[in-house]
């Protein structure tokens, strides 16, 4: 490994001219210039933020966000050349305080003699919120100019104080059309074809879900064995190990995948829905998880509209229980599907909330007595009881009495909609709510 702390000579890129034969790949199509970078024009381009900061000379700084292989260790080397600022590079998986002291240290060394430094920080996010503080002062006072990298929500995992200091640019996946830039960069280097049909060639870019590093690693895989004949799709994946999804399930990726199937599951789009339940199974999620998701949604988004949906998704967990992975998975498929296309109301979600916050604002009011139980004498001597209405003695089967507290006035939490089952609902609400009118009226 490089020295994170050695002389700039140490640290500064190698000319590309110089760069060794036996180098990664990867690292001998390292971009010499921002115009070289890939997938990135809306931040490098003339327009773009980085592009402007170049072009003006000058540079704030920066947390770059963005997947890995996306180019932000190669833009921000290039970024410190472009303004003509001392590059020095540390990793917070590797560092800690005292190895950034000497960082700062050595800053402010370069600062007297009139040369400032662009401190690149990798997987930035990996420094707690104490060692981020410690980042403070010496960006206030412009012995660094800081370039953050990580591939983690900053809004997560970096300090308000540190984020207000910093611009944040995000870098994207790289499409299909860059990463095959990359390897006809590739086959121009080394003056040779990768020896892949078309369609393996489309595999291989699918394959690196975005990640340039990955991609130009591959490659040089393919390169290092001798094929005589161009492989097709099952020979490449024959010869290289599948990549597995990326996918972290305590960081942002899961909360992104799970809001999408929520609410693709909401917009009533079963494919939508589908291709998210399979990105999140096929990348390792707990299938209980996402069965707990599909419980909470059958209650939240489709409630009475369908009373159904709560007991496939009820169903699909204890066929699970049951079958285990992967039999087990077609029904969560199949809970995942009825929610999609099961009628839509969030009339239940609603009455809730209402219901709880009248139950927060109006205290401990006492019920009608009417309605009380009266298991002792004193308690029927008071009242309690007094005047009930057993409702199946009733007509219609309806008493239409008063079970709302002296001091409170009736309210309306729940309200059907006039979709899927809750439109009976609504229509026998009516009818009672006409029953009790006639009812009062005749009093």
């Amino acid at each position: 490994m490089t020295d994170l702390f050695g002389s700039d000579e140490s640290i500064a890129p190698e000319p590309a001219a110089k760069r060794s034969e036996d180098a990664p790949l990867a690292d001998r199509l390292r971009p010499k210039d921002l115009s070289e970078v890939v997938g990135q024009e809306h931040l490098t381009g003339p327009e773009g933020a980085i592009g402007r900061m170049v072009a003006a000379g000058r540079l704030s700084s920066i947390i770059f966000w963005g997947p890995p292989g996306t180019g932000k260790t190669t833009i921000s080397r290039l970024l410190a050349n472009a303004v003509g600022l001392r590059f020095e590079a540390i990793s917070a998986v590797f560092s800690g305080v005292a190895d950034l002291k000497k960082v700062f240290a050595a800053a402010r060394e370069h600062v007297r003699i009139g040369q400032k430094t662009l401190l690149f920080v990798d997987e930035i996010h990996r420094f707690n919120r104490a060692q981020q503080d410690g980042f403070l002062p010496y960006v206030e006072d412009g012995t660094v100019t800081l370039v953050g990298a990580t591939t983690e929500n900053p809004s997560f995992e970096l300090n308000a104080a540190l984020l207000s200091r910093a611009q944040v640019l995000i870098l994207h996946r790289l499409d299909s059309h860059a990463l095959e830039q990359l390897l006809d960069r590739a086959e121009a280097l080394t003056g040779r074809p990768l020896p892949l049909t078309e369609q393996a060639r489309d595999a291989l870019i699918a394959s690196a879900d975005g990640d340039g590093r990955f991609l130009l690693n591959q490659a040089e895989t393919l390169y290092s064995v001798d094929i005589e004949d161009p492989l097709d799709p099952a020979g490449l994946s024959a010869l290289l190990h599948r990549r597995v999804a990326v996918y972290d399930k305590d960081r942002e990726g899961h909360y992104n995948l799970i809001s999408a199937l929520h609410k693709s599951l909401r917009g009533s789009d079963p494919q939508a829905a589908l291709y998210y339940l399979a990105r999140m199974l096929v990348a390792g999620e707990q299938p209980l998880y996402v069965l707990r998701r599909l419980v909470r949604f059958a209650s939240e988004d489709i409630g009475l509209a369908d009373p159904q949906a709560l007991i496939q998704c009820l169903a699909a967990k204890d066929s699970y229980d049951f079958l285990g992975s992967p039999e087990g998975e077609l029904a969560i498929v199949q809970a995942c599907l009825y929610c999609a296309t099961a009628p839509k109301s969030n009339a239940a979600y609603k009455a809730q909330s209402a219901a709880w916050k009248s139950a927060r604002d109006t205290g401990s009011l006492m019920p009608p007595q009417n309605i009380l139980n009266a298991p002792t004498k004193l308690m029927k001597d008071i009242g309690y009881g007094k005047d009930y209405t057993y409702d199946h003695n009733a007509e219609e089967g309806f008493s239409g009495d008063n079970y709302w507290p002296e001091d409170m006035a009736p309210a309306t939490f729940y309200r059907p909609t006039d979709r899927g089952f809750e439109k009976r609902i609504a229509e026998r609400i009516a009818w009672w709510d006409d029953l009790r009118k006639k009812r009062n009226a005749n009093e």
